[in-house]
């Protein structure tokens, strides 16, 4: 089928209801469950993504890139519209199957963090820890905190740092119940 088969001459693809969408995803994760797949679906309770400090900031550093512009407003998007069915937390990689147009696989990988930078870290945050019980407790200083967050040199990975795979560089959607 040719493009404009599909789409018409000089014309967009119909557009599809949220609701449409979540049904359809709906369908497509109850056959994925029926072979086998345990899927950890996303919800949000409240208007807020992020709620923790770390969150918080998270989101703030990549928002500041904008590499990420047209990504982080689409990716909200789909969350609040409960088109997230599946989410998977790791080290240094995030997974999830999402409702689109169709059910699809992104993952996003993070490299680890370089021994130099997380010594240039360290010295940093030297001396400004105030006690170990605050520390265990969750309580760290300012300027600890600022160090950790600095866009340049603290945690956060800058947007080279991190890859995405997604449809665009993936089109066949990896949805067996051994993914």
């Amino acid at each position: 089928m040719a493009f404009y088969d599909f789409y018409g001459y000089g014309k967009f693809p119909r557009y599809v209801p949220v609701a449409e969408r979540r049904a359809k995803a709906l369908k497509q994760a109850r056959k994925l469950e029926k072979r086998g797949r345990v899927l950890e679906p996303v919800s949000l309770t409240g208007q807020r993504i992020a709620s923790s400090f770390w969150g918080k900031e998270w989101c703030k550093n990549l928002e500041s890139y904008m590499d990420f512009s047209n990504r982080l407003p689409r990716g909200r998007t789909y969350l609040r519209s409960g088109a997230v069915v599946d989410l998977r937390i790791g080290a240094g990689q995030i997974d999830a199957l999402v409702a689109g147009s169709s059910l699809y696989e992104v993952s996003v990988r993070i490299g680890k963090l370089a021994r130099k930078r997380w010594g240039a870290v360290t010295k940093r945050c030297a001396g400004h820890i105030d006690s170990v019980v605050g520390l265990l407790q969750g309580r760290l200083s300012e300027t600890v905190l600022e160090a950790l967050v600095d866009r340049r040199t603290g945690l956060f990975p800058a947007p080279k740092e991190i890859d995405f795979t997604s449809p665009a560089r993936a089109p066949t959607p990896r949805c067996s119940a051994s993914t």
